[in-house]
Protein backbone atom coordinates (compact mmCIF):
# COMPACT_ATOMS: atom_id res chain seq x y z
CA UNK A 1 0.00 0.00 0.00
CA UNK A 2 3.06 2.08 0.84
CA UNK A 3 3.51 2.52 -3.12
CA UNK A 4 -0.05 3.71 -3.78
CA UNK A 5 0.49 5.76 -1.53
CA UNK A 6 3.89 7.38 -2.45
CA UNK A 7 2.89 7.69 -6.43
CA UNK A 8 -0.98 8.46 -5.70
CA UNK A 9 -0.71 11.70 -8.02
CA UNK A 10 0.69 9.95 -10.30
CA UNK A 11 -1.14 7.25 -10.40
CA UNK A 12 -4.48 8.17 -9.05
CA UNK A 13 -4.37 11.81 -11.13
CA UNK A 14 -4.16 13.17 -7.15
CA UNK A 15 -7.54 12.16 -6.48
CA UNK A 16 -8.85 14.39 -8.99
CA UNK A 17 -12.30 12.29 -11.02
CA UNK A 18 -10.84 9.01 -8.59
CA UNK A 19 -11.54 7.39 -5.73
CA UNK A 20 -9.56 4.85 -4.29
CA UNK A 21 -10.49 2.60 -1.86
CA UNK A 22 -8.71 -0.12 0.36
CA UNK A 23 -11.03 -2.76 1.38
CA UNK A 24 -9.70 -5.20 4.18
CA UNK A 25 -11.30 -7.87 6.18
CA UNK A 26 -9.95 -5.93 9.22
CA UNK A 27 -11.27 -3.59 12.36
CA UNK A 28 -11.94 0.08 11.88
CA UNK A 29 -10.12 1.01 14.69
CA UNK A 30 -6.80 -1.25 13.24
CA UNK A 31 -7.57 0.26 9.61
CA UNK A 32 -7.95 3.78 10.87
CA UNK A 33 -4.69 3.81 13.14
CA UNK A 34 -2.73 2.19 10.11
CA UNK A 35 -4.05 4.90 7.81
CA UNK A 36 -2.98 7.41 10.03
CA UNK A 37 0.09 6.15 11.31
CA UNK A 38 1.55 5.97 7.90
CA UNK A 39 -0.33 8.89 6.27
CA UNK A 40 -2.39 7.34 3.45
CA UNK A 41 -4.54 9.52 1.15
CA UNK A 42 -7.40 7.27 0.37
CA UNK A 43 -9.94 5.89 2.16
CA UNK A 44 -10.12 2.53 4.03
CA UNK A 45 -13.33 0.30 4.25
CA UNK A 46 -13.46 -2.33 6.72
CA UNK A 47 -15.51 -5.48 5.75
CA UNK A 48 -15.38 -8.06 8.80
CA UNK A 49 -18.06 -9.96 7.15
CA UNK A 50 -15.99 -10.08 4.18
CA UNK A 51 -19.07 -9.21 2.13
CA UNK A 52 -17.68 -7.18 -0.38
CA UNK A 53 -14.96 -9.43 -0.53
CA UNK A 54 -16.72 -12.19 -1.76
CA UNK A 55 -19.17 -10.25 -3.83
CA UNK A 56 -15.52 -9.49 -6.28
CA UNK A 57 -14.11 -13.03 -5.60
CA UNK A 58 -11.30 -11.62 -3.49
CA UNK A 59 -12.10 -14.07 -0.14
CA UNK A 60 -10.22 -16.73 0.39
CA UNK A 61 -12.64 -19.14 2.13
CA UNK A 62 -9.87 -21.61 3.09
CA UNK A 63 -7.63 -19.19 5.01
CA UNK A 64 -10.49 -17.21 6.07
CA UNK A 65 -8.32 -14.10 4.29
CA UNK A 66 -8.33 -11.41 1.81
CA UNK A 67 -6.55 -12.29 -1.59
CA UNK A 68 -5.04 -8.77 -2.79
CA UNK A 69 -6.86 -7.41 -5.95
CA UNK A 70 -7.12 -4.19 -8.01
CA UNK A 71 -10.38 -3.08 -9.78
CA UNK A 72 -10.64 -0.38 -11.49
CA UNK A 73 -14.25 0.41 -12.08
CA UNK A 74 -15.53 2.94 -14.49
CA UNK A 75 -18.47 5.49 -13.62
CA UNK A 76 -21.00 3.38 -14.72
CA UNK A 77 -19.83 0.92 -12.09
CA UNK A 78 -18.38 -1.18 -14.79
CA UNK A 79 -15.27 -3.50 -13.79
CA UNK A 80 -12.58 -2.20 -16.64
CA UNK A 81 -9.61 -3.88 -15.00
CA UNK A 82 -9.02 -6.44 -12.88
CA UNK A 83 -5.40 -7.87 -11.20
CA UNK A 84 -3.46 -9.54 -8.77
CA UNK A 85 -1.63 -6.85 -6.07
CA UNK A 86 2.21 -7.13 -7.61
CA UNK A 87 3.72 -4.77 -5.16
CA UNK A 88 7.00 -5.46 -6.81
CA UNK A 89 6.53 -5.25 -10.46
CA UNK A 90 6.71 -2.50 -12.00
CA UNK A 91 4.57 -2.71 -15.06
CA UNK A 92 1.95 -3.52 -12.66
CA UNK A 93 2.28 0.42 -11.95
CA UNK A 94 2.44 1.70 -15.56
CA UNK A 95 -0.30 -0.76 -16.08
CA UNK A 96 -2.78 1.03 -13.26
CA UNK A 97 -1.76 4.57 -14.51
CA UNK A 98 -2.89 3.56 -17.76
CA UNK A 99 -6.16 2.34 -17.00
CA UNK A 100 -7.08 5.14 -14.62
CA UNK A 101 -6.10 7.54 -17.34
CA UNK A 102 -8.76 5.53 -19.55
CA UNK A 103 -11.44 6.07 -17.36
CA UNK A 104 -10.69 8.77 -15.52
CA UNK A 105 -8.07 10.92 -17.75
CA UNK A 106 -6.16 13.41 -15.75
CA UNK A 107 -6.71 17.38 -16.17
CA UNK A 108 -3.83 18.12 -19.29
CA UNK A 109 -0.90 19.54 -17.30
CA UNK A 110 -1.65 17.76 -14.37
CA UNK A 111 -0.94 14.20 -12.78
CA UNK A 112 0.41 13.07 -16.35
CA UNK A 113 3.07 10.27 -16.86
Amino acid sequence: MEAYRDQYATLFNNGRNVTVLGISIDPDSTLIAWSRQSSFPIVFVSDTSAAISRLYQAYNETSKMDARHLYVIDKSGKITYKTAFRVLAADAYTELDAEVDKVAPPTPGEGES
